[in-house]
């Protein structure tokens, strides 16, 4: 039986079989026995690809945005409206046949975006070049699920990238596992568990070889999240939702459709009328946490103009690091005017968080 024969058989068990407390254990190995062949087919599928085609894109900018969505939702007029790149757009689906990148330059952050090909049903097993699309938002910082008024099945979008192996609007779970040679399995955990007991655990964690170790668990996690953290293979990123092309419905229908995103905070706009886009810079810049932080080198005059953007709660220590990779080993101190500051100019070490559109100055060794 091949690989894929087998996953099927175990979809299908899944499927007929209700969840409970009596089939919750069989429920949990069959996941992972499913988890472990798919990890196998990856593996298979890379090996046989040999370099074959791939939408390799170099990231650059402070952050590198992907635009995920079906054919013909506007994702490439919207490219084109907030950056300096062209990508053909066309009424018909799948005008964009490979990664378009473009450059957005808002408050003095350099925000790469890429224009993906269309995603459809199936992508994750690699129709309509699923697998390739999926490959390149998997490197994303923050990918915009982009839907319009007439197609808004955004669960077949999330569905596929699921089942990708990526996990949006998530954080890895935390969970620590210290193997041994002997003692058996033993779950340690620091919170109540609701969502699965030790025995199922233990069952998961026998499913992927483990049969001897202490299993520390800090949040009530369920055997999923478990099975993707030992899986290792997942990506954790940030998601968003954009409607597009509001203008074409009357407002009571756009909050309709709305209505049906439950569960998204949706960001509604029209790319092509110019509806809302610089509303959209800013939601992008506020969700990618990024802050400025204006420099003032030894001796001369604070550069207002061109602000360093860095990540909010960044520290002097990680300023340090961006601006010269000697500066944190000779770092004497820094001085801090702005909202960080108890009063201007305070003298502060390299461990001292900034805060947006503080004006910093650091002093190091000669």
């Amino acid at each position: 039986m091949t690989i894929e024969e087998q996953i099927q058989d175990i979809e299908d068990e899944l499927a007929k079989t209700k969840y409970n407390k009596n089939t919750q254990h069989h429920i949990g190995k069959l996941k992972a026995k499913m988890a472990r062949l798919k990890d196998d087919q990856e593996k298979r599928s890379a090996a046989s690809s040999g370099g074959g085609k791939s939408y390799a894109v170099k990231k650059s900018g402070n952050a590198t945005i992907a635009l995920v969505g079906f054919p013909s939702v506007g994702k490439s007029t919207l490219l084109n409206k907030v950056t300096d790149a062209t990508s053909e757009v066309g009424r018909y689906e799948f005008t964009t046949l490979d990664v378009v990148p473009g450059i957005m330059d808002y408050k003095g952050a350099k925000i790469q975006i890429l224009d993906l090909p269309g995603i459809i049903k199936g992508a994750s097993k690699g129709k309509g070049r699923g697998k390739e699309v999926i490959a390149a938002a998997r490197s994303a910082d923050l990918l915009i699920l982009m839907v319009d008024v007439f197609r808004y099945e955004i669960d077949i979008i999330v569905r596929e990238l699921h089942k990708a192996g990526m996990r949006l609007n998530q954080s890895p779970v935390n969970i620590r596992i210290y193997k041994g040679f002997r003692g058996g399995l033993n779950v340690n955990h620091t919170v109540e568990m609701t969502k699965m007991d030790e025995e199922m655990v233990k069952t998961i964690m026998a499913s992927y070889g483990v049969i001897n170790a202490d299993i520390v668990l800090r949040e009530d996690i369920n055997e999923d999240q478990l099975i993707d953290y030992l899986s290792g293979n997942k990506v954790y990123v940030d998601a968003m939702v954009v409607l597009n092309k509001i203008d074409l419905l009357p407002k009571e229908e756009v909050d309709k459709v709305i209505e049906k995103l439950e569960g998204w905070n949706v960001f509604s706009m029209s790319a092509e009328k110019d509806i809302m886009i610089e509303q959209f810079k800013d939601e992008v810049f506020d969700i990618c946490q990024f802050m400025r932080i204006f420099l003032k080198p030894q001796g001369r005059e604070a550069d207002l103009i061109e602000p360093l953007v860095v990540k909010e709660d960044s520290t002097v220590g990680m300023v340090c690091d961006y601006l010269h990779r000697d500066f944190r080993e000779n770092f004497r101190y820094a001085r801090v005017w702005g909202p960080s500051a108890k009063f201007p100019g305070q003298r502060v070490s390299i461990g001292h968080i900034l805060k947006d559109e503080d004006l910093v100055s650091i002093v190091v060794r000669r």
